[in-house]
């Protein structure tokens, strides 16, 4: 079963009549014999729209009670069962009302295509998710309800519905549209004309950049290379030179002139990477064409001007903007240049139009010699051998007083050998032009001295003749072939180099292994720069802001902007990765681009990681704040209410109360006033540990004068005490240190069987004092003994009122705040015991536990 096929009626602004558009399509197809039915379509009174619903089946729609209220939706399921050809689904932003089928309507129409089912729905250019914030700005309204772009952009056929916004206003007068209490209000607000003719120009531009995707898409599926003048796209052609923001401007003055003309700004790059552009330069010209509200485009190829009509033709631009040549007038011996040639070459379907400037006939200047990048002393090397060796090779041979006019000299094919030698060596270390000078002496130096007649540059021999051409020609075919494999050479170490750096950068960033400051001082060392910084602003009229930078030994500042670096990288709209210290080389920046967009890879995680660490904390607090509000809810108010009762009670004068009755309920209040105290007490002592306001006092204490302190509201017949008197003193908070053994010791208490008292015992092991409390409860398992120490935990079936969960928390911050540390261990025998452990005082002998002098067996 294929997916159905989605028409979209696109609607200027409310009421232009898009809905009575889908309703008036329908009524077309049922005409024509489809099986067409309305799964919603929602009128709003209009009477117009409601008569057009005449005629058509309408699918019964869901209820959904929500808030006391009752709402109607489009019946996904129902669709679906009677499966027609074509459903009608009004308002595609729609949200749908809580306990529907999905939350937005598009995702039900997005259930009907994949059913299948051919869908025709509506929506208006304001529900478009990227131009909510446009639309707020024109109107002052946010939409709530909005529909991905993506979705609409999907659509097999989209429709404009539109309509000027003077007739808009009086068809809103008239009352169809909104009720006539509404009328004033939406004419002075939303509907103002200002309002309309911006959400139209909205609606239109929206639709023609979608017009032309299906006009690229239909070129592409055809293969169509000739021009077609849709729509004026005017490309700049420029060379990194001065006279490019010249010829930028031009072109938007050009584009100006007709609306919805794009600009489009071309670098064409060598594929070697040579270039005498100055990447500083291009910077700016992007930054230029960018704020004219062009694009800018870096294109690699060879040959320039097919290139750069290639790339014209290929995005169905209409003209060319090119400067005239820079070119002194010798120069044009090499060949017509770049602006005459895609002149010849354009067609008729591309106007190429060459504009003046400054900087014309004022030369290009030299490009960067391939031969600059083998380093000063390989070149000085090669000329040396290129020139000077051919030169001291005649001196050898000329003052042996052999030559090749005698028989006793090696012959003239070795002495063309030896020239040739000494030619290839000059290839393999200078490159192609010493290589080149290298053929042109030795083959001077070959006619005058070593060929019939000598010292004159006749050729007697024609097999001399011969010999002295082919020395030429494969001089100078070995010095091209040597150039070619050094230049290849290099570029396959230049390449492998980049790759390490790059899969170095890739790997360590995806493992999250370096931070911003260690990779912006990678980008440092790999560049040879002085400063490096990452700069980053929140819009374009926002001043420039450093995310992070590092610097070389020199103490120099980072740049504060792009435009104050020898180099800057763009990295989106809003950043930019600063470079100083010198001017990087066309060739260098495809690296430079890589580092830019990790580094914004890097801040974004490391901001990242901080959103998440505060939204945990915050997550924390809310949970925290969501078992304290539970709590209190009931733990707090249970002894509340038995004081409240109790005090009611004493009060009431119907009741004459016997003295034991009094001091009974006098009883309760003080055992619920004492609870409320001990559970508060808990509280404060949970909010001090939480934000880190817990200063303990140590000082050094014996157990024995704190712990019988602790038990002073546990009855003597529910502990069992064992505390030796020769235990070493302690450092510690002895209030802190009360409060953790009572919380402790009441925990057991609560869980210990009446008949087995709890036992708290005392030991030292080494520089460490371990204080024992162990119940015969029914213990915890292994796998929950850490989280019972989490704040407003309880295990098992503990009962409500006996407590809100905090003892163990407390008492594991308080521990933790000495120095010490709480852990849970299984008692033999069953239960569960609480280790505190403390710090023995400083200065004191360890203690070693006594053996007995004999095991008894």
């Amino acid at each position: 079963m294929g997916r159905g096929k989605l028409r979209i009626y696109l609607g200027a602004a409310p009421g232009v009549g898009k809905t009575y558009a889908m309703l008036s399509e329908g009524h077309r197809r049922v005409e024509r014999g489809t099986d067409l039915v309305v799964g919603f379509v929602e009128h709003h009174g209009r009477r117009r729209t409601a008569v057009m619903m005449h005629g058509l089946e309408e699918v019964p729609r869901r209820e959904l009670e929500y808030r006391g209220s009752t709402f109607t939706e489009m019946d996904v399921d129902a669709v679906l069962a009677r499966r027609p050809a074509v459903a009608l689904v009004d308002e595609l932003a729609h949200t749908n009302v809580p306990g529907a089928r999905n939350a937005k309507r598009w995702q039900d129409v997005e259930e009907l295509l994949r059913a299948g089912i051919d869908v025709v729905s509506t929506v208006n250019i304001q529900h478009l998710e990227s131009l909510g914030d446009v639309v707020e700005s024109i109107t002052g309204v946010r939409q709530r309800e909005t529909v991905p772009d993506e979705v609409v952009r999907r659509a097999d056929q989209i429709e404009l519905v539109d309509m000027s916004p003077q007739a808009l206003r009086r068809r809103m007068a008239h009352g169809n549209i909104y009720a006539p209490d509404k009328v004033d209000a939406a004419l002075s607000n939303y509907f103002r004309p200002g309002n309309l003719t911006a959400l139209r120009e909205l609606a239109l531009l929206w639709t023609a950049d979608r017009v032309d995707e299906y006009l690229q898409q239909y070129r592409d599926e055809h293969s169509i290379r000739s021009t077609w003048q849709a729509r004026e796209r005017i490309v700049v052609g420029l060379t990194g030179g001065p006279e490019g923001r010249t010829l930028i401007r031009r072109a938007a003055r050009m584009a100006a002139k007709g609306s919805g003309s794009e600009i489009l700004a071309v670098y064409i790059a060598r594929s070697d990477g040579l270039t005498s552009a100055s990447p500083k330069e291009l910077a700016v010209q992007r930054t230029l064409v960018e704020d004219l509200g062009g694009t800018f485009h870096h294109v690699i190829g060879d040959d320039i001007p097919g290139a750069l009509l290639e790339f014209a033709r290929g995005v169905n631009a209409t003209q060319i903007v090119l400067g005239s040549s820079r070119r002194k007038t010798w120069q044009y011996v090499f060949g017509p240049g770049v602006g005459a040639t895609v002149a010849r070459d354009s067609g008729p379907d591309l106007d190429v139009h060459i504009v003046t400037h400054d900087e014309v006939a004022k030369g290009r200047g030299l490009p960067v010699a391939r031969g600059a990048r083998l380093g000063r002393s390989r070149l000085i090397a090669g000329w040396a051998v290129g020139v000077a060796g051919p030169v001291l090779l005649t001196l050898l041979l000329a003052g042996t007083g052999v030559t090749l006019a005698t028989e006793a000299g090696p012959g003239f094919a070795n002495e063309v050998l030896l020239f040739l030698f000494l030619n290839v060596l000059a290839a393999l270390l200078g490159g192609m032009v010493p290589a080149l000078a290298s053929a042109a002496v030795g083959s001077l130096l070959l006619n005058y001295y070593f060929t019939p007649p000598t010292h004159t540059l006749t050729i007697a021999d024609p097999e001399n003749i011969v010999a002295i051409a082919i020395f030429v020609a494969v001089a100078v075919s070995v010095a091209s072939v040597v150039d070619l494999a050094a230049r290849r050479t290099h570029q396959a170490a230049r390449l492998r180099a980049e790759s390490e750096i790059l899969s170095f950068l890739a790997g360590s960033v995806l493992r999250g292994e370096t931070s911003l400051e260690a990779l912006l001082e990678r980008v440092r060392e790999t560049f040879a720069m002085d400063t490096v910084a990452l700069l980053e602003r929140e819009s374009d009229v926002a001043p420039w802001t450093c995310a992070g930078s590092v610097g070389g030994q020199g103490g120099a500042p980072p740049p504060e902007r792009p435009e104050d670096a020898e180099v800057d990288m763009p990295v989106g709209d809003h950043m930019a990765l600063a470079l100083s210290g010198r001017v990087l080389p066309a060739e260098d920046r495809r690296v430079l681009a890589a580092f830019a967009a990790q580094a914004a890879v890097v801040l974004d995680r490391q901001r990242l990681a901080q959103e998440a660490e505060q939204a945990r904390e915050l997550a924390e607090g809310n949970r925290i704040r969501t078992a304290l509000l539970a709590a209190v809810s009931h733990d707090l108010r249970t002894p509340l209410a038995a004081i409240k009762a109790a005090v009611s009670s004493l009060r009431s004068d119907d009741v004459a109360w016997s003295a034991e009755d009094e001091a009974e309920l006098l009883e309760g209040i003080e055992d619920g006033a004492d609870r409320l105290d001990h559970l508060v007490g808990n509280l404060l002592d949970m909010s001090r540990l939480q934000t880190g306001t817990v200063t303990p006092l140590i000082r050094e204490i014996d157990l024995d004068e704190v712990v019988p302190m602790a038990l002073v509201g546990v009855p003597d017949a529910d502990v069992a005490l064992d505390v030796p008197e020769e235990l070493p003193m302690v450092a510690v908070d002895p209030g802190l240190l009360e409060r953790a053994v009572a919380n402790i010791v009441e925990n057991a208490v609560k869980y210990s069987p009446p008949d087995r008292p709890v036992l708290v015992s005392a030991s030292a092991l080494g520089d460490r004092v371990e204080l024992r409390v162990a119940d015969g409860g029914p213990g915890v398992p292994d796998s929950e003994k850490d989280r019972i120490f989490e704040p407003f935990q309880r295990y098992g079936d503990a009962p409500r009122g006996a407590g809100v969960g905090l003892g163990l928390a407390v008492a594991r911050g308080f521990a933790e705040a000495m120095g010490g540390r709480l852990t849970a261990e299984d008692t033999p025998g069953g239960g569960m015991t609480m280790v505190l452990t403390l710090r023995a005082a400083p200065g004191r002998p360890p203690v070693t536990p006594g053996l007995p002098a004999q095991v008894v067996s």
